[in-house]
């Protein structure tokens, strides 16, 4: 192999880190600031039409990602299931569950989602909002932040614990009034060998999942949502980082997409202070996680064949 031969693959490499990074750059540059600058304007009365416009500018900001996706990164095969139960569209009111691997799952999320499904938002701590710009638009776009206290503090002061709860409520509460997507990774980090190890964990493809942060959805929302979704994301050659991903080094990408029926004994019961409900509520999820491992390692077969 000649010289030059060598160097074309690092030379398109850094082409194409320098086409991504700048086109990114430039369109968050672009969108940005008007969403911060409306943003603002609900300081001072709330308004619907507002909302209606930052998330449209937030889309088109997702839509120059996927844009990217398509034409610039053209060696990644995607593999898109979606169960014919499930009819998505761009005016319902979903919650989702995942597996997660790579920061990767995020932007999978959103190639999937942007002309499908509502703008995908998730549970997210209060003290982001003290990282510039990334924590205020998160607060603009209704992502439901929390000041979540630990164990030890609600032992001192009990209240804070109710003061949690009703925190969650509103957090949730403020996103009927449009369409949304509320995404929960059940497992609650991302899944690497050492975790699962560690965690000893029952499932070969993922980590225990935490039933918490779903059921606290399903109390709220349960009875106002059109579906109960669950995305499963598999890497076949890997979990990628997230550079790896925008240099076009991930082959492959199956997303399988299903509805889960929502038992009728779910929607009304308390998991924070109803032991056996708790129990009930968990091993419902743990019947979900089996038969998602299951989907997940039927997936990877399809690729080792």
């Amino acid at each position: 192999m000649s010289s030059q031969q060598q160097k074309q693959p690092i030379l398109k490499k850094i082409t194409k880190g320098l086409t991504v990074g700048s086109v990114i750059t430039g369109s968050t540059f672009f969108h940005g600031p008007p969403v911060l600058a409306l943003g603002l304007t609900k300081l001072f009365k709330k308004s619907k039409k507002v909302d209606e416009t930052n998330i449209n500018i937030t889309n088109s900001w997702l839509s120059v990602n996927n844009w990217l996706i398509d034409h610039v990164l053209p060696e990644t095969q995607w593999d898109i299931t979606v169960d014919e139960n499930l009819d998505l569209n761009m005016q319902g009111r979903y919650l989702m569950t995942c597996n997660h691997q790579s920061w990767v799952d995020t932007t999978v999320n959103q190639y999937f989602g942007l002309t499908r499904m509502p703008l995908t938002r998730f549970f997210t701590k209060w003290e982001l909002i003290f990282i510039p710009f990334v924590g205020q638009a998160f607060k603009i776009l209704g992502f439901p932040m929390m000041k979540r206290h630990t164990k030890e503090q609600i032992a001192k002061n009990p209240e804070l614990k109710t003061r949690d709860m009703e925190e969650a409520r509103k957090a949730c509460e403020q996103l009927l009034s449009q369409p949304f997507t509320l995404l929960n990774y059940l497992e609650g980090t991302r899944f690497t060998p050492e975790k699962h190890a560690q965690q000893q964990s029952p499932f070969t493809n993922l980590l225990k999942p935490k039933a918490g942060g779903l059921a606290l959805a399903l109390s709220i929302l349960g009875d106002k949502i059109d579906a109960l979704v669950d995305m499963t994301i598999v890497y076949p050659d890997g979990a990628p980082g997230y550079g790896e991903f925008w240099l076009g080094e991930v082959p492959r990408i199956a997303v399988n997409m299903r509805k889960i029926e929502i038992p009728e004994w779910v929607l009304g019961g308390n998991y924070e202070d109803d032991a056996e409900y708790r129990e009930r509520f968990q091993n419902w999820v743990d019947d979900l996680w089996t038969e998602k491992d299951q989907l997940i390692s039927t997936i990877k077969q399809k690729y080792n064949h």
